[in-house]
């Protein structure tokens, strides 16, 4: 399975497929990554995904993926590309099933010490709180015309129905709402899948996270965010869009199957399904691809809300006063129209990012205002026992990437492997042990995200930071976790 494919160093940061590799690409690809982290990304067929991906009509700039890229369906996840919104297409494959996966940080006034012998109470109460684990329904129960009013409105939806706090909403990518939903597109059983789960985490690599500030790298910036010091407590959500999101995603990967061959597109493998944007079909697939978006923001919204609350119910205390705040929430797997500088002009463009994170800079219109003196914050989740990471945007990632940087640490194992390697091992044990209370719906959960199936996510995030497409802020440590 590992690639042996062509690859030419730039320089300590940027590794180039160029466009000789293959006869039908029509740009690089380009990888961001240390040298240390190759054997790594060759060890499947992710960079020959990137290379597939410069085959796309009407694609912008090169075919790109983060240092935490792995093998996905069509696009490897890490994958970035944009397309030209007369001449270029929109594919299922550029965003993925789980749409709209993404994560939001809360800060809070607490410190480690406020909370050291409290942290058990507050992960059991989150996890009573907040419906997790496969398949699993939640406590909200609306009819088909009020999953329609979500799947339009998200974050705002749920702001409306008592979800939250009205300043959450600026500090939303696309504040919670991306335009262009259009609900009468999506599928009845897409719709009846959405119905029962909305407020509900999920399962894979799905988490919420009570975390402590272990390191501060920009103290300015930090500061505006809300981050005050090294042992701060601060709340990471971490899902998508449920089994809404999967169903529309595989909806459309049959219907553009067949409609890449009506318009005469040529694809290197069949997962790359597209559609011109301007199309009946590439224009109903990012309608229905929308309101899956708005239904993720909606469901972060609503656990938000119910882990302010058990924090309210333990320690005695309104959010309000505890300072829980909502820092920022940003989506992983999503398309977008964006405009960017290209060349000497300004276009739109559509913009796939597939396990990448938007990273947009200082000034920018779609930074919140509280934040445009230094750009958008990011941010890099880990897994149960790794680090997460709060970076920013940055000028050189306009330029270059898109405002585009990682998402993650990257799979470096399947869950088929991480099970047969971890049979026998109690997981929640070896994180107790090292300070990490964990709560999960399911003991094999745990086992196919034990840490080890992952890469590094010092070395992604370093690989980002020092290539400059983003920056780092501060870095947190797991204390109390809750797995779907």
């Amino acid at each position: 399975m590992s690639w042996d494919g062509e690859l030419k160093k730039i320089d300590d940061f940027r590794y180039k497929i160029p466009r000789s590799y293959k006869t039908g690409m029509k740009t690089d690809g380009i990888i961001y990554a240390s040298e240390k982290m190759l054997p790594q990304i060759t060890s499947d067929k992710a960079p020959e995904q990137v290379a597939n991906v410069a085959f796309l009509p009407g694609i912008v700039g090169f075919a790109m993926a983060m240092p935490d890229i792995h093998w996905g369906y069509g696009f490897p996840i890490g994958g970035v590309a944009a397309f030209d919104i007369e001449k270029g297409i929109i594919s299922p494959g550029g965003v993925g099933y789980d749409i709209n996966c993404g994560v939001r940080l809360l800060r809070t006034d607490l410190t480690d010490n406020d909370i050291k012998d409290k942290i058990k109470e507050l992960v059991r109460a989150i996890f009573n709180n907040v419906p997790s684990g496969v398949g699993s329904t939640g406590k909200i129960r609306i009819d088909e015309r009020e999953v329609k009013d979500v799947l339009i409105n998200g974050a705002k939806w749920a702001l409306k129905k008592g979800f939250g706090w009205k300043e959450d909403i600026d500090r939303i990518e696309a504040r919670g709402a991306l335009a262009g939903a259009n609900p009468d597109k999506v599928s009845k059983r897409a719709l009846q899948r959405g119905r029962p789960q909305l407020g509900t985490l999920g399962a894979g690599n799905h988490f919420l996270e009570i975390q402590v500030v272990e390191d501060i790298y920009d103290r300015e910036a930090a500061e505006i965010m809300g981050i005050d010091d090294v042992g701060q407590i601060t709340v990471m959500i971490h899902t998508g869009s449920r089994g809404l999101g999967y169903q529309v995603c595989d909806d459309n990967v049959k219907v553009l199957g067949r409609t890449t061959q009506k318009y005469g597109i040529s694809i290197p493998d069949r997962q790359l399904a597209c559609a011109p944007i301007t199309s009946p079909e590439g224009k109903s697939y990012f309608e229905q691809m929308a309101c899956a978006a708005n239904y993720a923001w909606a469901n972060r919204q609503c656990i938000m809300h119910w882990i302010r609350e058990s924090f309210e119910k333990i320690l005695g205390k309104k959010a309000e006063d505890l300072g829980l705040n909502l820092i920022y929430d940003v989506a992983h797997n999503i398309a977008k129209f964006e405009r960017h500088r290209i060349g000497d002009e300004t276009k739109e463009l559509c913009v796939h990012r597939k396990g990448a994170t938007r990273a947009f800079s200082a000034g920018h219109e779609e930074v919140p205002i509280k934040y445009k003196s230094v750009g958008q914050p990011v941010l890099i989740p880990g897994d149960m026992g790794t680090h997460s990471y709060l970076l920013l945007g940055t000028d050189l990632a306009m330029k270059e990437t898109f405002g585009s940087t990682c998402h993650g640490a990257g799979r470096v194992m399947s869950r088929t492997k991480a099970l047969d390697k971890t049979r026998g091992r109690s997981i929640d044990k070896e994180l107790a042990q090292r300070g990490i209370y964990v709560l999960s719906a399911s003991s094999e959960v745990l086992r196919e995200e034990v840490p080890e199936a992952y890469k590094d996510i010092d070395m992604v995030v370093d690989a980002v930071h020092n290539a400059g497409i983003s920056r780092k802020v501060a870095r947190m440590r797991p204390l109390g976790v809750v797995k779907g």
